[in-house]
């Protein structure tokens, strides 16, 4: 049984339900991120040089430095970009219904804000206590870097959600009624594109966080009827694992600090995520509470 605020955030999917709408969105979805990125890639070019160009391009790739960082997660405005013209293009159906009623999309999120922000600190608290992580920013250069790294962030996640729970999800419930379908494809296809070999031994572990954080933002959707919620936990996760303590050999370079172990060290890296899994399964639970309220 479907939670009937998602039954009305997928009524205009319904119109248009068919499969091939969706695989062709989807080909919507990667020209626009395709050439998002290679407008950015020209903008680069012309910006730095053909002698700085491919030495900025490799920074990008492995991204252990403020601006690197930025422009890297510039590029999901192209995937922001994509469902939009898809919902468009592939099933007529405006932007607006990809993220549900606004209301209940700033309620969800100003909710989850006020919930997660300070649960978050638990970790933090635990790191700083125990880890003992090394300063990979200084404090001025971090509040320089924190206006522009922000907005990005949230330019990143919103991108992803408005894909695999706003388009992905939604066109799946209109034509599937098996919540297996509309919940677990998208939410394992986004954990196999965060696919690091370089993370060894815990890759699966990896894997299997990221996929189990993908159902309890699509459960949120689904209970919601709105992106807000999915949006919001996305953002604090995202914004604590880039901006506050991030692992090093990870995405680095607009972090306050780093772990003292690399990502390929299994033993350290299980344990943080095995931690990592249980705050999330806890916070679900929390959250669930607070958004039936």
């Amino acid at each position: 049984m479907r939670f009937p605020e998602f039954e009305a955030m997928i009524g205009p999917a319904k119109l248009y339900p068919e499969l091939w709408r969706l695989l062709l969105g989807l080909l919507v979805v990667a020209f626009c991120y395709a050439g998002g990125t290679a407008l950015l890639s020209v903008a680069l070019f012309l910006a730095v040089g053909p002698i700085e160009y491919f030495g900025w391009l490799r920074r990008v790739s492995l991204p252990q430095e403020p601006a690197p960082t930025l422009m890297l997660l510039a590029t999901f405005a192209g995937m922001l970009l994509g469902p939009v013209l898809a919902a468009g293009a592939c099933h007529f159906r405006g932007p607006g219904t990809l993220f549900g009623p606004w209301g209940e999309f700033r309620r969800s999120f100003a909710s989850v804000l006020a919930v997660t922000l300070p649960l978050y600190a638990v970790p933090l608290g635990l790191a700083l206590a125990f880890e003992a992580p090394v300063e990979n920013l200084p404090w001025e250069a971090w509040m320089r870097w924190l206006p522009y790294a922000l907005p990005l962030i949230l330019l990143q996640v919103t991108a992803e959600e408005a894909l695999f729970r706003g388009y992905l999800q939604q066109q799946l419930a209109a034509r599937f009624a098996a919540r297996w379908v509309w919940m677990v494809v998208p939410s394992a296809l986004f954990a196999s594109l965060h696919w690091n070999p370089t993370a060894g031994d815990a890759v699966w572990l990896v894997i299997g966080t990221t996929f189990l954080f993908a159902l309890i933002v699509a459960d949120l959707t689904a209970r919601t009827g709105s992106l807000g919620a999915a949006v919001g936990l996305h953002f604090v996760n995202n914004a604590y694992g880039m901006l506050v303590i991030s692992i090093s050999g990870s995405l680095t370079g607009l972090a306050k600090w780093v772990t003292p172990f690399e990502l390929g060290e299994s033993a350290p890296v299980v344990f943080s995520l095995a931690l990592n899994l249980a705050m999330l399964a806890v916070l679900w639970r929390l959250l669930v509470w607070v958004l039936d309220r």
